[in-house]
C-alpha cells in the first residue's frame, strides 16, 4: 500500500496518480478535516482514511510514503508529487525555483513556448499540480515551479534546464539553518543537462558538477546594457528589447525577463517568440499587480511578497518607477525572518507605512523611527488609512513581507480582499 500522508490540492492528485495506475493507496492528515475531505468521499469513497494524526504504525507498514510539501517527515523518507511526476514523464522538463520570482519565471516560460508553437504543460507549485499535467499522451515540454519543500523529497528530477533564481532569506519555521535552505533548493540541479544561475547571486551557483549558463543584470550573456541612459535586454551585450516595453516594472522583473530569455534560448525558442511574449506580459494575480488609480494614485496588489527579500525588491522596484512615495502596508505572520534589512529600502521610497496582523510590532521596531507608523486591525481600516494619507503621485503597495495565515486563508484572499476594499472605498469617494 502507498500512504499519502497530507491531503489538500497535492494530495488529491498524488490520489488520482495513483488511482490511474491501479495501485493500492490510503491518505492520513493530523487535521480532522483537511481542504479537500469533501471532494476525497465525494469521489473516492473507498480510500482508506486515517485524520487527526500521525500513526506511525501504519507509517511503517507503507510500501512507499507520499508525503505533501508542508509536511516534514524525515525519519521516513518520503518521497513528493514532484519525484512521482519525474519517474512518469518522457518529455523534456524545465525546472524552476528561487525563493522569488519562480511564478512569473515559470508563467513566461510557458508563454513562450506556446508563442514557439510548442505544446506546453505548465504547473507544479503554481497552478496545476505535476501529477495532474500528466495523461496519455506527452507534451513537447514541461514547464515546472518546484518550492524548496518539493525539493527535498525529489531524487529523479534530471531536467533539460534548471535554475534556481535567487536565494535569500525564507522560510525560518522550516529550516534549522540557512545552508539547508540552500542545500533544499540546489537539488534542482541534481542531473540536470543544464543549469542556468544567477550572477548577482552566488549562493544560485551550482553545487553540482553540471554545465552551466547565468544571467545577471550587468552586460554579460543575458543581461543588462545600457545605451544614452536607456537600459536594454540584451545578449552577450547586443541589446534586444528596451526594458521601458515590458510592463513589469522594476529591476527584479528585469532579472526574470532575463531567466526566461535564458531559459528559451537554451531550449532554442526563436527570439522574436520570446520578446513578443516578454511585451505582452502583463505579470500574475498578487504580485505587484496594479489595481488602479484614483486621484493621482496608484494601488498595487502585492500579496504574494509573503518574504522580506520579496518585498525589499517591491520596495525598490516600484519606488523607482512612481513620482510619489510608496504608502506600504505590509505585517502577518513572519515566519521568524529578520526584518531589519527592510530599513534601508523603506526610508529610501517610504512616506508611511501601516501595519497589519501579528508580527506588526516586530515589524515596527525593525524598520526604526524615521517613517511614520500606524497600527490597523483589518484591511479595511489598512486600506482607509492609506487614502487618508496618500497623495497625489503616491502609490500604495500591499507588500506583507510576511505570510497571511494569521488574518486569512491564504495570499490569495488576502490581495482579493485588499483589491476589494481599494475599489469599494475609491467607489463610495468617487460617489461622495
Amino acid at each position: 500500500m502507498n500512504l499519502i500522508i497530507g491531503l489538500g490540492i497535492t494530495g488529491l492528485s498524488c490520489l488520482r496518480y495513483f488511482q490511474r495506475q491501479g495501485m493500492p493507496v490510503a491518505i492520513m492528515d493530523t487535521r480532522a478535516n483537511p481542504p479537500g475531505l469533501a471532494e476525497l468521499k465525494a469521489n473516492f469513497p473507498n480510500v482508506p482514511l486515517y485524520l487527526g494524526g500521525l500513526d506511525k504504525n501504519i507509517i511503517s507498514q507503507a510500501q512507499e510514503i507520499i508525503a505533501s510539501p508542508g509536511i516534514a517527515l524525515p525519519e521516513f523518507s518520503p518521497i513528493g508529487d514532484i519525484e512521482l511526476f519525474a519517474r512518469t514523464a518522457k518529455a523534456p522538463i524545465v525546472a524552476i525555483t528561487g525563493t522569488n520570482g519562480k511564478g512569473t519565471v515559470t508563467t513566461l516560460v510557458g508563454n513562450m513556448a506556446q508563442q514557439a508553437g510548442l505544446n506546453v504543460r505548465v504547473g507544479g507549485n503554481i497552478g496545476i499540480p505535476a501529477l495532474d499535467l500528466l495523461s496519455d499522451t506527452e507534451p513537447d515540454l514541461y514547464v515546472l515551479e518546484i518550492s524548496s519543500f518539493q525539493l527535498e523529497t525529489t531524487y529523479s528530477l534530471q531536467a533539460s534546464v534548471a535554475t534556481i533564481l535567487n536565494i535569500s532569506e525564507d522560510h525560518g519555521d522550516r529550516y534549522t539553518s540557512r545552508e539547508d535552505y540552500i542545500a533544499a533548493k540546489q537539488r534542482i540541479y541534481h542531473g540536470t543537462k543544464l543549469a542556468i544561475y544567477n550572477r548577482d547571486d552566488k549562493l544560485t551557483y551550482p553545487q553540482y558538477n553540471v554545465p552551466i549558463q547565468s544571467f545577471g543584470l550587468d552586460d554579460r550573456e543575458f543581461g543588462i546594457h545600457y545605451s544614452d541612459n536607456q537600459a536594454y535586454l540584451a545578449f552577450n551585450g547586443q541589446p534586444l528589447l528596451s526594458v521601458n516595453e515590458l510592463k513589469i516594472k522594476g529591476q527584479h522583473n528585469w532579472a526574470n525577463a532575463l531567466a526566461a530569455l535564458a531559459i528559451g534560448h537554451a531550449l532554442q525558442f526563436p527570439m522574436v517568440a520570446m520578446l513578443q511574449t516578454l511585451c505582452e506580459f502583463k505579470g500574475l494575480h498578487h504580485r505587484c499587480e496594479w489595481v488602479g488609480e484614483w486621484q493621482g494614485i496608484s494601488w498595487y496588489d502585492d500579496s504574494k511578497g509573503t518574504n522580506v527579500a520579496a518585498t525589499i525588491a517591491a520596495l525598490y522596484g516600484l519606488g523607482s518607477a512612481i513620482t510619489g512615495k510608496l504608502i506600504w502596508i505590509a505585517g502577518g505572520l513572519g515566519k521568524g525572518a529578520d526584518f531589519t534589512p527592510l530599513r534601508a529600502p523603506a526610508e529610501k521610497t517610504v512616506r508611511a507605512a501601516i501595519l497589519i496582523g501579528q508580527d506588526a510590532p516586530l515589524l515596527a521596531e525593525s524598520i526604526g523611527k524615521k517613517i511614520t507608523v500606524y497600527h490597523a486591525k483589518s484591511m479595511e481600516e489598512a486600506v482607509s488609512l492609506a487614502h487618508s494619507v496618500a497623495r497625489e503621485g503616491d502609490a500604495v503597495l500591499l507588500s506583507p513581507a510576511c505570510a497571511s495565515m494569521d488574518m486569512f486563508q491564504n495570499a490569495e484572499q488576502r490581495g482579493e480582499i485588499f483589491k476589494s476594499e481599494v475599489r469599494q472605498q475609491n467607489a463610495s469617494e468617487k460617489k461622495s
